[in-house]
């Protein structure tokens, strides 16, 4: 797997608690472990409230509405000047 070296900052006081309860030489793990997780976990959160939002019956009027948009759309640089 490759690594990426970053450099960031931490508040003194949680920066003390990882210095006292995490040895010198696991801080890169447990870092990732710990980003990992609370990554998934608002990943997992998002997911929940856009199906949840998807529920809502305004909100499946808007997408039916759109459905039945059939305008085409001409893409901008379809009939651009070649270089």
């Amino acid at each position: 797997m490759a690594v990426r070296k970053m450099t960031f900052s931490l508040p003194a006081d949680l920066a003390s608690q990882l210095i006292k309860r995490v040895p010198a030489r696991e801080r890169s793990r447990f870092l990732a472990k710990v980003l990992e997780k609370s990554l998934r976990e608002d990943d997992e959160a998002l997911i929940r409230s856009c199906l949840s939002a998807n529920e809502e019956p305004d909100v499946q009027a808007i997408e039916q509405e759109w459905d039945q948009i059939r305008d085409a759309i001409e893409e901008p640089w379809s009939d651009a000047p070649a270089r």
